[in-house]
């Protein structure tokens, strides 16, 4: 089991930075691919950025060469840099943490991301 706790979120204006963290505890984080999602008011939830536990990584192409995804798996945490927020970048934000060949999918409860005018 692993559980996942998302922090970073809040309000700020267009062109501004956050960064997401995702601290995970209850199993062995290298092993794992993580990823961020995010889910906007009315939209599906869709995915934004994932890392592999060997370091690939891969983005949407809405936030590409503005968001960064990264891991540290010495803390156990993995991060999302958000550059040059736009207002359509507003939504809730989750982590993900699988290991698909073997069944295991986790998520975070969320952070919110909002991006003012």
């Amino acid at each position: 089991q692993v559980q996942l706790v998302e922090s970073g979120g809040g309000l700020v204006q267009a062109g501004g930075s956050l960064r997401l963290s995702c601290a995970a505890s209850g199993s062995i984080f290298s092993i794992f691919a993580m990823g961020w999602y995010r889910q906007a008011p009315g939209k599906q939830r869709e995915l934004v950025a994932a890392i592999t536990s060997g370091g690939s990584t891969n983005y949407a192409d809405s936030v590409k060469g503005r968001f960064t995804i990264s891991r540290d798996n010495a803390k156990n945490t993995a991060y999302l840099q958000m550059n040059s927020l736009k207002p359509e970048d507003t939504a809730v934000y989750y982590c993900n943490a699988a290991r698909l060949v073997v069944g295991m999918n986790y998520w975070g409860k969320g952070t919110l991301v909002t991006v003012s005018s």
